[in-house]
């Protein structure tokens, strides 16, 4: 009986063992997925390709800088209008902080501090970016915007953020700098000296040239640049072609472009007297200029630059000109002369024989 009360004490002490062997298997044996770090900030390229790394300070900007352990030297400052810092707490003079990385300030700030804290450890955040006013693009762009200028940014930079032309675009940009560079590189001293507010420095781009990457067609963007596509003005085309109607006056548009761009003229038109409508400065009168497109296409004239608001006329030939005798004759003969008429607006008496 006691043997037997010992084998069944034996086997119920080992049930017990093998039920908290397996317990803690399944802590023991189940993989630890490795928790990932919360990325650093500064090690994220793509802050840094926005600038937020070596943006260099300037005055109005909000720093938010931390002394381990010392609340009291804690404090979030604002630089002032000289670029300095002048605001810490127990500072007896102020630190330079215009065109400088924040983390340049953080040494000297540690510097500062070190003759009160045994080997001060501070951080130094940059809490709001106010020194640079944004660029502002608008005109013949798809989305006008403003864009934060929190480094260097090129023109077409700009032109991809904006949504790229419209159709109204005229061919030029213009881009008028309202505050002087704060932070010049080597060779840009001058574009640092304080600006006439009477004569603001206005540069001026061909679409063309950026789009081919012509040197110096893409400027760096200014914090404050205002840039302005200029919208084209309209000329109108009118008689004897495909598509009569209004189009958009580009770079030098001349006028044997404009006219293949409403279709071409039609056969009936009169090439050799082109009729093109100006309007004469300062006045309300017009003036009619006479343009022998024929003498263009055959490169015996120049051709002719239009301008704004111009109005072209192509007129019709006569039905029994050199240029459209034949025709006549051949509607004719084939039965056709009364449509032939009809088609060219002309009407004439018509005889009834009984």
């Amino acid at each position: 009986m006691k043997v037997k009360q010992s084998l069944l004490l034996a086997i119920a002490f080992a049930c017990v063992l093998v039920g908290l062997v397996h317990a803690q298997d399944p802590q023991e044996q189940t993989p630890q997925t490795p928790q990932t770090p919360a990325p650093n900030s500064a090690d994220q390229s793509g802050l840094d390709i926005q600038g937020s790394r070596n943006y260099l300070l300037g005055p109005g900007d909000v720093l938010d800088v931390r002394v381990f352990g010392q609340p009291d030297l804690s404090s979030r400052v604002q630089i002032d209008s000289d670029g300095n810092l002048s605001s810490l707490p127990f500072l007896d003079k102020p630190i330079v902080a215009k065109c400088r990385i924040d983390k340049e300030l953080q040494k000297d700030i540690a510097t500062h501090y070190a003759k009160f804290v045994k080997n001060p450890q501070v951080s130094v955040t940059i809490a709001e970016r106010n020194s640079r006013q944004p660029a502002t693009v608008f005109g013949a762009v798809r989305q006008p915007t403003r864009v934060e200028m929190k480094r260097k940014v090129r023109l077409n930079e700009l032109m991809t953020v904006s949504g790229g032309f419209t159709e109204r675009a005229s061919g030029t940009i213009q881009i008028l700098h309202t505050e002087p560079l704060m932070c010049p590189g080597p060779g840009e001293e001058a574009e640092a000296a304080p600006l006439d507010g009477t004569r603001l420095p206005l540069q001026v781009v061909k679409i063309q040239d950026l789009r081919v990457g012509k040197a110096g067609a893409n400027p760096v963007i200014r914090p404050g640049d205002y840039v302005l596509v200029t919208e084209a003005e309209p000329v109108y085309i009118t008689g004897a072609v495909l598509s009569p109607g209004g189009i958009y006056l580009r770079d030098q548009l001349m006028l044997s472009r404009a006219l293949a761009m409403v279709g071409g003229a039609r056969k009936e038109a009169k090439l050799n007297d082109v009729k093109v409508y100006r309007q004469i400065l300062g006045t309300a009168k017009q003036e009619v200029l006479h343009v022998d497109v024929a003498a263009i296409k055959k490169n015996q004239k120049p051709d002719f630059e239009l301008q704004a608001y111009d109005v072209i006329e192509v007129g019709e030939s006569s039905m029994f000109s050199k240029d459209r005798i034949g025709s006549t004759m051949m509607g004719a003969l084939t039965g056709g002369f009364q449509n032939a008429i009809s088609t060219t607006g002309t009407f004439l008496p018509t005889r009834v024989l009984y």
